[in-house]
C-alpha cells in the first residue's frame, strides 16, 4: 500500500450503482487507496484503520461530474447573445471572439479565467474545444495542466465557410498544423490529452476529413465533434454532402464516426434520425447531451430516453458557450427538466429522465470515456466532491438523497468545499 495517496474521507457518500440505482451510505467512510476506490464501509475494516481520515461533517461527498462537450474560447461571452439560432451565432459572435485567439496576449488573459474557473467548478474531468491557433491551443493544454482537472483538449479543424479570420487555408495546411500540434505537445502532460477536433461537417471539407482519418489511424486519438444539432445545420450538410445517407454518415465514411480504434464524442444529437442512431450505438459513439445549450440557441431537445432505451453511451455537456453555466450540477437539473417537456409536448410514449438517470449520466456515463471513472465502486478512479448545503436550510429532516436532489437544483457555487481527483486533493 502506497500511504503517501491512501486515506480515507467520512461524510454521506452517494453514487451510481448503475444507469438507474443511487447507493445512499449515511456517515460512512470512503477510501482511496493509490488513487482509486478501495471500497465505501460504515466501519473501516482493520487494514485501513491507521491511514488517515478526513471527518466532512453532515457533508455530500459524491462521484466528480465530467463535461463531455465545452469550448473554452466561448467562455469569454457565456450568458451573451442567447437570441439568436446556432448558425447566426456562430458567425456573428462565436467566430469573430475565436479569431482573437490567433493573439496570445489575449489567449492568455482569456484561458487563464477559463482555467481558475474550472478548477474551482464540480467537474474533475472534461473533454474540450480549443481553436484552430496551434500555440493558443498549447497555452490551454499547459493550463488545465496546472488545474489537475483530467482532460481531453483539441485543437479544432475547419477549413471552409469560415470567415477569414477563422478557416485553415487548405486541407493540406490544417493537417500540417494538427501535426505539428502532436509532435509539441507528445509527453508533455500528465492529466491532458489531445483529441482530434473537426469542428463540424460543414466547417471540414472532404479532403481534410481525408487527412484527419490518416492521422487518426497513425495515432489512435479519440474524436469529438457535432452532430444533428439544428434544423438548418443538419439540411445544410446534407446539400454538402449529397451521398452521405444521413449526417453520421458523412463522418463514417472517413472512419472517424467511433469503432474499436476510434472512441468518438458527439455533441447534441437532437434531430439524430433512427439510422443515425442504429450506426451510433453499432460503433460505440457518446453523446453529450447539452441540455442548456439547445434551449438557449432554440435548437430542441434530444430524445435522450430513446438513446438510454437503446443501450446508448450517454453523457453530459455544457456547452460552454452555447450554455451559460460551468456547473455539471446544473447541467444535471436541465437535463431532467427538458426531458419532461419532451415527454409532456413531443413523445408522451417515452417517459421523463429520473434524477438518478441525470446524475449517472454526469458520473458514470459520460465519465466511462476516461474509463472506469465517475463512481465509488472498487477500483474506480478516486474522483470525488465535498458538498455543504448548509446555506439552504430545511424545517424538517430530510434524507441523504433529499438532500442531494435538492443541492442540485439550489446549487450556487458556494456549496463546493473539496474536490479529489485520482486521489489528489485539488483544495
Amino acid at each position: 500500500m502506497n500511504t503517501s495517496n491512501t486515506f480515507a474521507l467520512k461524510g454521506n457518500i452517494c453514487y451510481s450503482l448503475d444507469q438507474t440505482h443511487l447507493a445512499v451510505m449515511e456517515r460512512s467512510y470512503l477510501v482511496c487507496e493509490d488513487g482509486l476506490c478501495a471500497g465505501v464501509y460504515q466501519e473501516l475494516p482493520e487494514r485501513f484503520q491507521e491511514i488517515p481520515c478526513s471527518d466532512t461533517g453532515d457533508s455530500l461527498i459524491i462521484p466528480g461530474l465530467t463535461d463531455l462537450h465545452l469550448h473554452a474560447p466561448q467562455y469569454s461571452f457565456r450568458g451573451m447573445n442567447m437570441d439568436l439560432e446556432l448558425l447566426d451565432w456562430l458567425n456573428t459572435v462565436t467566430f469573430p471572439e475565436e479569431a482573437r485567439y490567433a493573439d496570445l496576449d489575449y489567449a492568455k488573459r482569456a484561458y487563464r479565467i477559463f482555467a481558475e474557473d474550472l478548477k474551482k467548478s464540480p467537474t474533475t474531468r472534461a473533454c474540450i474545444f480549443g481553436t484552430l491557433h496551434v500555440e493558443a491551443t498549447e497555452l490551454l493544454m499547459d493550463l488545465i495542466e496546472e488545474t489537475g482537472v483530467k482532460a481531453y483538449i483539441g485543437k479544432v479543424n475547419m477549413d471552409r465557410n469560415g470567415p477569414g479570420s477563422l478557416q485553415e487555408e487548405s486541407a493540406e495546411a490544417s493537417a500540417k498544423a494538427t501535426l505539428r500540434w502532436l509532435s509539441e505537445t507528445s509527453g508533455k502532460y500528465r492529466n491532458v490529452k489531445p483529441i482530434l477536433t473537426p469542428r463540424f461537417i460543414p466547417s471540414c471539407s472532404d479532403e481534410l476529413m481525408r487527412e484527419l482519418s490518416s492521422i487518426q489511424k497513425t495515432f489512435h486519438l479519440p474524436l469529438q465533434s457535432h452532430l444533428s444539432e439544428n434544423p438548418g445545420e443538419t439540411a445544410w450538410v446534407q446539400e454538402l454532402c449529397p451521398d452521405s445517407a444521413f449526417y453520421g454518415d458523412a463522418y463514417d465514411r472517413f472512419g472517424l464516426f467511433g469503432g474499436e480504434n476510434c472512441p468518438t464524442i458527439m455533441a447534441h444529437c437532437v434531430y439524430s434520425s433512427e439510422q443515425e442512431i442504429a450506426l451510433m450505438k453499432k460503433r460505440g459513439v457518446y453523446v453529450a447531451h447539452c441540455p442548456q445549450s439547445n434551449t438557449n440557441l432554440s435548437s430542441g431537445i434530444a430524445p435522450v430516453r430513446q438513446f438510454l432505451e437503446e443501450g446508448l453511451s450517454v453523457g453530459l455537456g455544457t456547452d460552454i458557450a452555447g450554455g451559460h453555466s460551468l456547473s455539471m450540477l446544473r447541467a444535471i437539473a436541465d437535463a431532467v427538466q427538458v426531458s419532461k417537456l419532451r415527454w409532456r409536448l413531443t413523445d408522451p410514449s417515452r417517459k421523463a429522465l429520473t434524477f438518478a438517470e441525470a446524475f449517472y449520466m454526469a458520473t458514470m456515463g459520460g465519465g466511462s470515456f476516461f474509463g472506469k471513472t465517475g463512481s465509488f465502486l472498487n477500483g474506480f478512479a478516486f474522483d470525488a466532491l465535498i458538498l455543504d448545503d448548509r446555506r439552504f436550510p430545511h424545517p424538517q429532516e430530510l434524507t441523504v438523497r433529499e438532500r442531494l436532489e435538492r443541492l442540485v437544483y439550489l446549487e450556487d457555487g458556494h456549496c463546493l468545499t473539496g474536490k479529489y481527483i485520482a486521489g489528489r486533493k485539488i483544495f
